[in-house]
């Protein structure tokens, strides 16, 4: 084995406090040691390089070494985001930062590491009251004046994962973090692992935790993003927290809202970080809502609403005779143009924001109410930060519906808003698809999808993004690429980004861009149409298309 890595392997070693990963690395070397080609292997993939520190935090599997998530990565980045709040915080009192962590393996662990490490840097550090949601750590950031927030969660990657996101207070309004805070931080993490062992860093158990009021306040906030109209009686839907934290605050809102208990699916309502139901936590992944429309089907149900496992997003579900088992999940895109309607319908101006990989609905819906529409970057640090904001949204299932409390997506003030509108379209003898009718003959028909090519080795996004920008197609299919905007030196206002965009001939659009959180390519496909099947037509001839081109680019 090289004798670098075993060095490195054995500094970690003896500055870990996790017994089992101690034993997990110590089996690892003793067979590496031995000559076994497998467990060297992996041993060079542990240590060769760091798990990054970036805009979204820390995010990675489980395990020893430099290049998973542990403690030792986790007291690091502490420590190193410790500094960073001192080095920032004024003279008149020690910054305040806020812990919080869902139901993931390690996440209680890392979140007290976090606190000891926080409190022993001099900082006032509140850990929550026990496992919560992503939205209520968000929440108390701006809630409480803190000066920083971490959550302690992998969201709805697999189960050998976990991370570390990192939010801001005070001027940034308890966004996440953007540049050039992420680089700041970074650099100070990488002091703490280049001139400190964990074991020498100051800890201290004086942190305080919240109090069960900070929830309630949570909870009353939420509830009053969509108090129950009358239609709400009655209501028949399921909900699932697939697997996640969502449920035991999800109940409450909706007591306090007014609003009736759902079924519930059984099998996914309680935390559990082996999500033993699905392959991926994710509802965007197939068939991790197919419990939830058995679920349905039973209890003769009018929608779904499913939370990602740390509830800071939203999937729904309807009846769909033409489709597998005869529902279907709505897109990202259907959602948050519903929601869009809904809350320009109900501001007074303001400004809607989607990332740019979103669809281009929005645009006209804040063009008929005569609001400001921002595109932004992929992801809610971006679109939170939008000049006057009162509803943000992305098509990966995030919603901002509340800016004023939560400056991050909500899944749980989302799906209040979603059972406003089916309420209330329930009272005129309408549904949930009814209303999409609608907003196509209001604002237009607009049709997405995606496409995501998953990768062992992200070498491969690389190829397939600069092969793109060597030479882009002239055509997709019948239809003309018009153009071809490369966003990696920075356009239309936003900061460089590794995004390409075609506009397709007929006013079409395809955008590339690796996933920001997992080892994928996507591909962003938006039409629009004289009419829903017109739109169809045109999605379906694009996909095929762009499938085409990228199955030829691997």
């Amino acid at each position: 084995m090289d004798a670098e890595l075993a060095a490195r392997a054995q500094a970690w070693l003896a500055q870990d406090p996790d017994p089992q990963t101690r034993a997990e690395l110590r089996e690892l070397l003793d067979r590496a040691t031995a000559g076994d080609v497998d467990a060297a292997a992996d041993v060079a993939d542990r240590f060769r390089g760091r798990l990054g520190f970036g805009t979204a935090g820390l995010r990675g599997r489980l395990g020893a070494g430099s290049n998973r998530m542990n403690r030792v990565l986790v007291a690091q980045a502490a420590a190193g985001f410790a500094a960073y709040l001192n080095e920032k915080g004024g003279p008149d009192a020690a910054p305040t930062v806020v812990i919080g962590y869902d139901g993931r393996r390690n996440s209680r662990a890392f979140a007290i590491d976090s606190a000891e490490l926080f409190a022993g840097a001099g900082l006032r550090a509140i850990l929550l009251p026990r496992l919560l949601p992503t939205p209520v750590l968000a929440f108390a950031v701006r809630h409480l004046g803190a000066d920083a927030g971490v959550m302690v969660t992998a969201s709805h990657n697999p189960s050998d994962d976990n991370g570390y996101k990192v939010y801001l207070g005070g001027s940034d309004h308890g966004s996440q973090i953007v540049a050039p805070a992420d680089s700041e931080i970074a650099a100070h993490i990488q002091r703490v692992a280049d001139e400190l062992s964990v074991s020498e860093l100051p800890r201290s158990t004086a942190y305080e935790t919240a109090a069960e009021s900070l929830v309630d306040d949570y909870v009353a906030a939420t509830a009053a993003v969509g108090p129950a109209p009358a239609g709400a009686t009655g209501l028949r839907w399921v909900y699932t927290a697939m697997h996640g934290v969502g449920w035991e605050t999800m109940s409450r809102v909706l007591e306090s809202a007014g609003y009736p208990q759902p079924t519930t699916v059984t099998a996914q309502i309680e935390p559990d970080g082996a999500f033993p139901t699905v392959a991926f936590p994710n509802p965007e992944e197939p068939g991790a809502m197919g419990l939830a429309f058995q679920t349905a089907r039973e209890a003769d149900a009018e929608f779904v609403i499913a939370n990602d496992p740390d509830a800071d997003r939203l999937a729904v579900g309807i009846p769909s005779p033409g489709a597998e088992g005869g529902w279907r999940r709505l897109t990202g895109n259907e959602v948050g143009l519903l929601l869009g309607w809904r809350a320009a319908r109900d501001a007074a101006g303001g400004t809607l924001a989607c990332s740019l990989v979103s669809s281009p609905g929005l645009e006209a819906v804040a063009g008929h109410y005569g609001m400001d529409f921002a595109a932004t970057l992929t992801g809610f640090k971006w679109i939170s930060r939008a000049p006057g904001i009162v509803y943000g949204f992305e098509e990966a299932l995030g919603y901002l519906v509340n800016p004023d409390t939560v400056r991050d997506k909500d899944g749980i003030s989302a799906a209040v808003a979603i059972l406003q509108l089916a309420a209330e379209a329930r009272a005129g003898g309408r549904t949930l698809a009814g209303l999409l009718d609608e907003f196509a003959g209001m604002f237009g028909a607009f049709a997405s999808d995606q496409i995501s090519i998953r990768v062992d080795d992200v070498a491969v996004i690389g190829r397939i993004m600069a092969a793109l920008r060597a030479s882009a197609p002239e055509r997709l299919g019948d239809a003309a690429v018009d153009a071809v905007e490369d966003f990696r030196d920075g356009r239309d206002g936003l900061p460089p980004a590794d995004v390409l965009r075609l506009r397709v001939a007929g006013g079409a659009r395809v955008i590339v861009r690796p996933s920001g959180t997992e080892p994928k390519l996507k591909a962003y496909l938006d039409v629009r149409g004289d009419s829903a099947r017109d739109a169809a037509a045109r999605l379906d001839a694009l996909r095929d298309a762009v499938t085409a081109l990228l199955d030829a680019l691997q």
